[in-house]
């Protein structure tokens, strides 16, 4: 049976007698022999001693004892440095027990070593694993137990779980006794419950409600999910982030005077939960008033510069949009030749009508060069990774903002917990050397889930992904989804700075089936992707591609079907294509954050080789702003394509547009387009054309509290799916004419920590009398 100890307790025991011993037994701390307490032995008394008797050591050699207690055989030495050798011994850690026994001339020292610590382990744990507690314990096995790093170790211990928001967990480190003076050292671990932030309120709000700004935060409130989500936890070192998240969105929102007077944790009586409170001063809102550019050198051209503002007056003033601005003009500069040439903001605030008017000044700025760049705290990301997030190298001129935005760019690749960048003066007055401080965090994640729709039924997703890949900065996903009715197998790659630059190289390998019965073919389709997409603008990218498909189209009643599908199906075809992709994107990062538009445009040029021969373009356009201080957002989409033959072939079923594109809600995958009556089951063609419109305001719902995350939508979307090269073959009569079906409805949006959740419920306004609606959809995603 163990027998188990403290391993930090003990009663300190001392004993000093006239003969001149002094001994100490302790299990703990040290207490100090002190002078005095040799009282009847004079302060000049000396000894001298030709013989040592050196008495219970195992494992400490005799020299290393007479070193520590520095007496030299034959030489006088006084009562008070006979006592500091003795609290030198006692100091060392090597001893348990110390006693100095002079016995004429020979002195006597008798010691109690330390045990030997056999194994160390971490017992009552659930929360934290094994691993990563021990990281943390500087005792090690087969080396000398101290109880004093003992108790470091358990406050290091207790320090963790106050940062995982365990307040109340308490650490004991034991020690089990075992043969040959070794021990087994146990930290015995009471996790307790973790204190969360029960209620998260504001003051001084008027502008953005409780609800609003607590989505800004990192902390969220507990919920009904509180057992699953990490970020309710209350964490003291969370809330300077907050702090700066809840700055940046007043300040990007023209609240140049916001500021948090302060912030209130306060403990519940049970220290189970906290309240928190912001207490916040709002200020009031600035525009933009007077956009110029000045310059005193004379050459520079100024009406040039001027054309670089795209900001413009009466927008709200936003640091980012500023920043931006800056960037361009000095760009600018560097195109023109011109080096050291700064762009520094000039504003002068109007209180009477809150506007912000900005004197952008280009002006010579000093001439320093950066002389090297150090990175640290990488120990798998490499160097180059990050470095390429400068656009400047050794030898080039420094460039304050310049460092700022690679320092922003280095935190948003998401690799690294905390990123720091700062600059120091390098070898020279005209030397600058860039420290990068960066700590690691993990970026791979796996993930099994279950998912669900109303057609396709519950399937089951496994995926694999890693964002940093090998520390090289490289994307790899893989995916595995299986449902009753279908299944995709998907790998991707994707190298983001391909020869160094910004030019992101990917490639991507899928198997995609569908075996349902319900339906009038099944389809096999094997498929390759190459890419390459570069920035064209400031939001923009354009990408070019090749892709290789092998699909195969499966009639489950050939008899049955209509004619025009069924020349479709027989042995797979090839498609090899190349194509292009063009994106603009200012959703959440354009010059307004509460306003955006995101348009695409692509074709793909069927007929590199293959067995078709086709152009399909595509086209989209999304506009998004909020409403009612942010709590309402609306969306307004519109979204087309083409499928152009480019020989005398029909078009095949699996290149054409179909409705399981979401063209619009409310009807079925294959509820609208052309199809043929005479067939069996009134075969759905698809179409050569596609077109939607869709509307959509979502908001919250105030029956539910914030941290559930329950939203409503409303929306209505208008689309139609038409047209086919050649409809004489069909069964019955085909109606491919445009046609205009639309549909509202409700929708109810769950966020959850375990996966998004949408509820659609919807009702046709305008239909065919083949056309299928879907009156409710739901689709649920979870991953565990």
């Amino acid at each position: 049976m163990d027998r188990r100890r403290a391993a930090s307790g003990g009663a300190d025991r001392t004993r000093i007698s006239a003969s001149g011993i002094w001994s100490k037994a302790r299990l703990g701390g040290l207490s100090l022999v002190a002078a005095t307490a040799i009282a009847g032995m004079a302060e000049a008394q000396t000894f001298r001693f030709t013989n040592f008797d050196i008495q219970g050591n195992r494992r400490i050699e005799d020299a290393t004892v007479l070193a520590q207690l520095g007496v030299a055989p034959g030489a006088p030495v006084s009562a008070a440095a006979l006592n500091d050798g003795f609290q030198r011994l006692q100091a060392s850690g090597l001893f348990e027990r110390v006693e100095i026994v002079p016995q004429g001339g020979t002195l006597v020292v008798i010691v109690e070593e330390f045990p030997t610590i056999n194994r160390i382990a971490v017992e009552g744990n659930r929360r934290i694993d094994d691993d990563a507690l021990l990281s943390l314990v500087g005792s090690q096995a087969r080396r000398v137990y101290s109880p004093e790093q003992a108790r470091r170790d358990a406050a290091a211990l207790t320090d963790a779980y106050a940062a995982a928001g365990r307040l109340a967990a308490t650490v004991t480190p034991k020690i089990i006794e075992r043969s040959e003076n070794r021990v087994d050292l146990v930290f015995e671990v009471a996790e307790g419950r973790t204190v969360e932030v029960e209620r998260l309120s504001f003051t001084g709000n008027r502008a953005f409600s409780d609800r609003r700004l607590r989505r800004v935060l990192e902390t969220s409130q507990a919920g009904f999910f509180r057992a699953l989500i990490g970020s309710d936890t209350f964490i003291g070192d969370r809330i300077d982030l907050d702090r700066q998240l809840l700055r940046d969105f007043y300040l990007s929102r023209g609240y140049v005077d916001f500021e948090i007077l302060s912030v209130t944790p306060e403990l519940s009586q049970s220290r189970d939960a906290y309240f928190l409170t912001f207490q916040v001063q709002e200020g009031q809102q600035f525009r933009l008033g007077n956009l110029t550019v000045v310059s005193d050198l004379p050459e520079i051209d100024v009406a040039a510069y001027q054309d670089q503002v795209r900001i413009r007056p009466g927008q709200v003033y936003s640091p980012g949009a500023v920043e931006r601005t800056i960037d361009r003009l000095e760009l600018l500069a560097t195109r023109e030749g011109r080096q050291f040439v700064r762009v520094v903001p000039r504003v002068t605030r109007n209180d009477r009508d809150l506007t912000l008017d900005i004197d952008f000044v280009v002006e010579r700025g000093e001439r320093l060069f950066v002389e090297r760049i150090d990175i640290e705290g990488n120990a798998t990301t490499l160097d180059r990774v990050i470095r390429r997030q400068f656009d400047v190298v050794e030898g080039d001129p420094f460039n304050p903002r310049e460092i700022r935005a690679a320092a922003e760019r280095i935190r948003a690749l998401g690799y690294f917990s905390q990123a720091e960048v700062t600059a120091r003066e390098g070898s020279g007055p005209e030397q600058i050397v860039v420290d990068v401080d960066v700590e690691e965090q993990p970026t791979g994640s796996l993930g099994f889930g279950l998912n669900y729709s109303v057609e396709g039924g519950v399937g089951v997703a496994a995926s694999f992904a890693e964002t940093n890949f090998l520390g090289r900065g490289q994307t790899v996903n893989l995916s595995v989804n299986t449902g009753s009715q279908s299944g995709t197998t998907a790998l991707s790659f994707r190298e983001p700075a391909f020869l160094d630059r910004d030019l992101g190289l990917s490639f991507g390998i899928s198997y995609s089936e569908t075996d349902n019965d319900n339906a009038t073919f099944d389809t096999r389709t094997g498929a390759l992707r190459f890419g390459l997409d570069f920035p064209v603008g400031e939001f923009s990218r354009l990408g070019v591609f090749y892709s290789y498909a092998d699909d195969k189209l499966t009639a489950n009643d050939p008899g049955s079907i209509s004619p025009i599908l069924e020349a479709d199906a027989g042995p797979g075809v090839v498609t090899s294509a190349i194509g292009y992709e063009y994106s603009f994107n200012t959703i959440g990062d354009g010059l307004d954050p509460t306003r955006g538009v995101a348009l695409s445009f692509g074709q793909e040029f069927a007929g590199v080789g293959g067995d078709t021969n086709f152009i399909r373009t595509t086209a989209s356009a999304v506009g998004q702003r909020t409403f009612r201080n942010e709590e309402v957002t609306l969306r307004l989409g519109v979204e087309g394509g083409a499928l152009t033959q480019l020989d005398d072939e029909n078009s095949r079923a699996t290149n054409r547009f179909f409705n399981s594109q979401r063209v619009i809600r409310g009807f079925q995958s294959r509820g609208i387009g052309p199809r043929d009556d005479g067939a069996e089951d009134d075969d759905a063609l698809g179409g050569n054309y596609f077109f939607a419109v869709r509307a959509e305001a979502q908001f919250p719902i105030g029956l539910f509290p914030d941290e559930y995350g329950i939203s409503g939508a409303v929306f209505a979307d208008a689309g139609s799916v038409w047209g086919l090269d050649d409809t004489a073959g069909a069964s019955g009569t085909v109606d491919d004419e445009f046609f205009l079906n639309s549909a509202v409805g409700v929708s109810l949006l769950w966020d959850t920590q375990i996966g998004p959740l949408r509820f659609n419920f919807s009702r046709a306004v305008n239909k065919r009398d083949f056309d299928i609606e879907q009156n409710f959809d739901l689709t649920i995603e979870t991953r565990f």
